[in-house]
């Protein structure tokens, strides 16, 4: 499940993703496109933030019911002809995968974009068992061409520039003239759907994700843009989705109400292009669809997150915006990340799933401007969550002995409030007594890991508090309110 884990080289990651041209490069066209586009669209509809309340409250209470929820799934589904198989490791979900299959004699896979089957790593099991998958998403497909992991959860390729995925193409496609037109979007396009469709034909097994699993129905509910999830499960004999348990919903209705706020959240539009209701195999009078319909309703560690801190975490709907927006994500990309579910929203889901031991760095990673709470579509609090495992790391002493030592002697100041105002007033006045000289430090001791890369600017002479005090008094004395001013036009 986690052979592909480098979140602990997050650090070593961070620094060749910085000093990567191509992929700073791509990386901007996430602040000046999709979020830009966000803005304006959610502003178009008055009451997206009361949809947002409503979204989080309906996750809310699935969660506190979600036994009886996924009881009444399983029910519906099984009535309507399809098959309910529940896992509680990525290695359990990953046999069931392969004994259906095996029983439908696949030799070729297609599949639609699916993070459980990134999360289980679905595609190499399935390979190293004699069968072939084939992502069919245009994102998913370049990334797999490259045995890369997706860097985005919505835009799996999002790190790629067309030059990138031109030179992609001629690798692969071996068929391709030298002469081929590959320089515009459209005939790249062209040449995956030629290449695709005859996968989507020659496909034995169909597997997709889920954004939602609806209670009252039984059915599977998919959102994409390009097409390509209708056809990998109507065209196989055999459809698998894979799903954790937090994609259960209630009703239809409630479904409703996250599309209207999941598009908008993830893609900047008003509604994806296709939304795709699945309820059991093919009937008699159905044109099309699979013979089997099955749903893999896999836990791996979600159920431990339902009775303690990151219970919030769990009513995420996979839209990405948290990392659109995130300044981190934004100058690194989501491969530092290390695993399958990158920026905030994987900051506080990667640990539990592989152990905050494997991904300290992740929680760190994060500058906490609150850009990521702020934009969420079911206001998950991420800087709480990630605090709460940052909490943990240093509970378990899996952090430095610098930083632990330095944490104790900031602790050790910060519960003295009268020492503390000496120490940083002391310390705040020879700064910027020196920084009157040198106007800049380039070195400064306990700052290494910021002066190695930028200069450290000079301080007031007096510290926050000081200030804040003398500010206070503005309102009763006259006097300081005009030294106040002066010094602003200074």
């Amino acid at each position: 499940m986690t052979e592909h884990l480098t979140s602990p080289a997050f650090k070593d990651n961070a620094k060749l993703a910085l000093a990567d041209p191509q992929l700073q490069s791509a990386l901007h066209g996430i602040e000046t496109g999709i979020v830009d586009r966000r803005g304006a669209v959610v502003a178009k509809l008055p009451e997206f933030d009361a949809l947002r309340d409503s979204a989080r409250d309906i996750k809310n209470h699935t969660l506190a019911h979600l036994d009886l929820y996924l009881e009444a799934f399983e029910q519906r589904c099984t009535a309507a002809g399809g098959h309910v198989h529940y896992a509680v490791t990525a290695e359990e979900a990953r046999a069931i995968v392969l004994d259906i299959c095996r029983k439908a004699d696949a030799k070729l896979v297609t599949k639609g974009k699916s993070m459980i089957g990134e999360e289980i790593a679905i595609n190499d099991f399935l390979e190293a068992n004699g069968i072939e998958p084939v992502e069919t998403d245009l994102g998913e497909y370049l990334v797999q061409i490259r045995h890369e992991l997706p860097s985005h959860i919505i835009m799996p390729a999002v790190h790629l520039t067309k030059d990138q995925i031109e030179a992609d193409f001629r690798r692969v496609h071996t068929h391709l003239p030298a002469d081929r037109n590959l320089e515009e979007h459209q005939t790249l396009l062209t040449e995956a759907r030629v290449i695709l469709r005859d996968r989507f034909l020659a496909a034995d097994v169909g597997i997709t994700g889920a954004n939602f699993l609806v209670a009252e129905t039984g059915t599977s509910i998919i959102v994409t843009n390009e097409g390509n999830g209708d056809l990998t499960q109507t065209l196989p004999r055999v459809h698998i989705v894979l799903a954790s348990i937090e994609k259960v919903v209630p009703t239809l209705e409630d479904v409703a109400q996250f599309l209207r706020v999941l598009a908008r959240s993830a893609t900047a539009q008003e509604m994806s292009v296709y939304t795709t209701l699945s309820t059991g195999p093919a009937r008699a009078h159905d044109p099309d669809g699979p013979g089997e319909y099955h749903v893999v309703i896999l836990d791996n560690g979600r159920t431990a997150m339902l009775g303690g801190q990151f219970r919030d975490m769990l009513r995420c709907i996979r839209c990405g915006a948290c990392m659109n927006h995130c300044p981190v994500y934004a100058a690194v990309g989501g491969h530092t990340y290390g695993w399958v579910y990158p920026g905030p929203m994987g900051a506080v889901l990667t640990p539990s799933i592989v152990g905050i031991e494997n991904s300290g760095h992740l929680p760190n990673a994060s500058t906490f401007c609150g850009r990521c709470e702020e934009v969420c579509p079911v206001r998950i609090p991420l800087p709480k969550l990630m605090r709460h495992w940052r909490e943990r790391e240093f509970e378990r002493h899996l952090q430095p002995a610098t930083v632990r030592s330095g944490l104790r002697l900031w602790g050790f100041f910060a519960t003295r409030p009268a020492l503390y105002a000496v120490a940083t007033s002391l310390a705040i006045l020879t700064l910027g007594i020196a920084g009157k000289l040198f106007g800049r430090f380039r070195w400064l001791p306990l700052a290494g890991s910021w002066t190695r890369y930028r200069d450290f600017p000079a301080p007031q002479v007096q510290t926050f508090q000081a200030q804040w005090k003398r500010r206070v008094k503005v309102g009763r004395h006259p006097e300081v309110r005009a030294a106040d001013a002066a010094s602003l036009e200074g």
